[in-house]
């Protein structure tokens, strides 16, 4: 795959991203923009080593976005709802109905 190709994948997948993280949010869906904006800027970079470290940053924005950040709504004046999207709710701990006492 040429890296015009890849560049163009990252930027899809950022904008998949953004719509699944900041669902029903439309202040925050608003990082289209900057999302733009820094590949805009970019667009006349020539430099393969500079395209690959830039590929890495919005990489690793992608990767960030997609398993750290939680939506919260705003309830009453000092709660907020958490509403974890289901690919973050990962059980690293096993279920057990019977546990086993420890000799």
């Amino acid at each position: 795959m040429g890296q015009a190709a890849k560049v163009l994948q990252l930027f899809k997948t950022l904008h998949r991203t953004r719509q699944q993280v900041f669902k029903n949010d439309a202040r925050a869906l608003e990082a289209r923009i900057k999302i733009n904006e820094e590949f805009k800027s970019h667009k006349s970079e020539a430099s393969p080593k500079k395209i690959e470290e830039l590929m890495k940053i919005g990489s690793d924005v992608e990767l960030l976005l997609r398993t750290s950040v939680i939506q919260g709504i705003h309830t009453d004046h000092n709660t907020l709802q958490l509403v974890p999207r289901k690919d973050l709710l990962v059980e690293n701990v096993p279920y057990c109905d019977v546990p086993t006492q420890k000799q």
